[in-house]
């Protein structure tokens, strides 16, 4: 395990819980663009813990290995998907967002299986 992987990893698992975190107190610059995206309000809660537990996951992965790789690849979908939803929904400007919580843990990935 290299210093970089865990250092990514951590960053992954913070940005996703603090996203999770972001839904859950219904934080006005996460909510209101899903609204417009044509996201269910009933999704929300599930979303944000679908994140706080692929954030978990990421940590109990640097003791157990196939954890972070199971929440790794969970998470890559989900952001994925955001993507998705996003051009959608025709908000192409907004694309960046979840790509840049979709970054570190595809990095994580990477240098998880690259070690």
């Amino acid at each position: 395990m290299t210093t970089a992987y865990v250092i990514v990893t951590v960053v992954g698992a913070f940005m996703a819980a603090f996203s999770a975190a972001s839904i859950f107190f219904r934080a006005k610059w996460v909510v209101r663009p899903l609204a417009d995206y044509g996201v269910p309000r009933t999704w929300w809660t599930p979303l944000g813990v679908a994140k706080a537990a692929g954030a978990l996951g990421l940590i109990a992965g640097l003791w157990v290995p196939v954890l972070g790789v199971a929440a790794g690849i969970g998470l890559v979908l989900y952001f994925t998907g955001a993507v998705i939803t996003v051009l959608r929904a025709h908000w192409p400007s907004h694309v960046a967002f979840p790509l840049m919580y979709l970054a570190p843990v595809a990095a994580s990935l990477v240098l998880g299986f690259a070690a």
